[in-house]
């Protein structure tokens, strides 16, 4: 018997979830205990505030994965604590969506496709990787190739009425795709 195929979009999906878990995980990596109190591009977010908001997001990023998505909340650790988390469930995270099988994704009662939420994960985890490395002052830019696989998603994402988001500030047209993600996204790369 062999296994049922991913879903169409699927794969590249993946492909773009990857890079950026790569890149996050990277400036995790530059967190230290001083930076815990440090302000965030997230208005009114403290590094440690973002750190529980990304690791609820991986929590339901992953239940994603299994076609539905459901509330969870983490319990707040110590800094080096919460930081292994991150790194444990975001290759969980990647585990979980590779194994994804379902073409829909249930997101409060509307069908999302499978690709899209995975790609939606991808663009969140980026994002969020980039405010850390901004709060610590030492992250990198976006990778080129990262924005560019996430740009046609910021772009739904930054143009819908979502919440979840900065509203979108004004940009070069001639800028990189990763100054584009970014503005879409209510941060300034600069």
């Amino acid at each position: 018997m062999s296994a049922e195929p991913a879903p169409a979009g699927l794969v590249a999906g993946l492909d773009v979830l990857q890079r950026a878990l790569d890149y996050t995980r990277g400036t995790l990596a530059t967190i230290t205990c001083a930076d815990v109190d440090r302000p965030t591009p997230c208005a009114g977010w403290s590094l440690a505030d973002l750190l529980a908001h990304m690791e609820d997001a991986l929590d339901a990023f992953a239940e994603a994965a299994e076609g539905a998505v459901g509330l969870s909340s983490a319990a707040p650790s110590p800094l080096e604590q919460r930081v292994q988390r991150l790194e444990v469930k975001a290759c969980g995270l990647l585990t979980s969506w590779m194994s994804a099988r379902a073409p829909y994704v249930d997101v409060g009662g509307h069908p999302l496709p499978v690709d899209t939420v995975a790609r939606i994960a991808a663009l969140e985890i980026t994002v969020h990787g980039w405010d850390v490395g901004r709060a610590t002052g030492r992250g990198g830019p976006l990778p080129e190739r990262l924005a560019a696989g996430l740009l046609p998603t910021a772009l739904q994402v930054g143009l819908s009425d979502d919440p979840r988001f900065a509203p979108p500030v004004p940009v070069d047209v001639r800028a990189p795709a990763a100054v584009h993600v970014l503005a879409l996204l209510g941060r300034r790369a600069t």
